[in-house]
């Protein structure tokens, strides 16, 4: 997994600073882009997978804003293993925490996959932290039907005992839009299936507990997400959030969006949160 973040990061063709900061959940590694006097963007990654992995995706904002992307306390990467109830507090006030660290009193987040559903938890604890919201692909809103997740699962957990690249090259298709995905989303993938203790449950956020999260909110969801398919999210996302005032989904993209995809969003992204 060290590996596989340290090739990441080299790839992201943007200039990368470290820095680790104390929270009440354990120490966290962040990743630190674009011009230090720009707006601050919280950027959080997917779980099981790597800080740099999704971060690539927003890497054009650099241009503009400065992006905080954290290593996810528990996930893969270089934070503190701790492990948080994910329906609970502990990832509001862990994001409480790391603004404070960086003197920021409220600014725009961006959550893609298990980092939706801890902008949520944010959300739903300290509401006033976040001046809006972007939710990619996002957990938060619970899963679609078992079936295409199972696609996923199934050869995935194969993978992890057995090893063989076929096994790998199924999950990769039923997750990934792209059928030749760029190396190194197929490496850490790959790495993560045989060395991650994976997590299984999402961080989520029900309806009356986000009744004071007013921010504007822009939601994307990818039409053949295998966990988080539109037909879940979108009317569960309505229901809950009182500020939603973008939804869009991405034609023929499952939940590892293709670069074009990427730049879609972020293209969008950026005239939202410059509102």
């Amino acid at each position: 997994m060290e590996e596989v973040y340290t090739t990441a990061v080299e790839n992201l063709g943007i200039e990368v600073d470290e820095r680790y900061v104390e929270t009440r959940h354990g120490d966290t590694h962040v990743l630190l882009a674009g011009p230090e006097n720009g707006e601050p963007v919280v950027v959080f990654h997917g779980g099981n997978a790597t800080n740099p992995l999704t971060l690539d995706w927003y890497s054009d904002l650099a241009e503009e804003y400065r992006l905080i992307a954290p290593d996810t306390i528990g996930q893969p990467g270089y934070s503190d293993e701790t492990q948080v109830d994910p329906g609970g507090d502990e990832y509001g006030e862990w994001v409480v925490d790391l603004l404070d660290a960086f003197d920021v009193q409220a600014a725009p987040m961006i959550g893609t996959s298990y980092g939706g559903g801890i902008v949520l938890r944010t959300g739903a604890l300290a509401p006033e932290r976040i001046e809006s919201a972007v939710l990619v692909v996002p957990a938060g809103f619970g899963t679609g039907p078992i079936i295409p997740v199972m696609k996923v699962g199934f050869p995935a957990i194969l993978y992890r005992f057995l090893g063989f690249e076929w096994l790998l090259d199924r999950t990769l298709t039923a997750m990934v839009t792209r059928p030749d995905p760029d190396p190194i989303v197929r490496e850490t993938i790959a790495a993560s299936l045989r060395n991650v203790n994976l997590e299984r449950e999402f961080p989520t956020a029900a309806a009356d507990e986000l009744g004071g999260f007013t921010a504007p909110v822009a939601l994307f969801v990818a039409e053949h997400d295998p966990f988080f398919p539109p037909e879940t999210i979108v009317p569960r996302a309505r229901s809950h959030l009182p500020g939603l005032s973008k939804t869009a989904v991405l034609d023929g993209e499952k939940h590892i969006l293709s670069p074009e995809a990427q730049e879609k969003v972020t293209t969008s992204v950026s005239k939202f949160i410059g509102e």
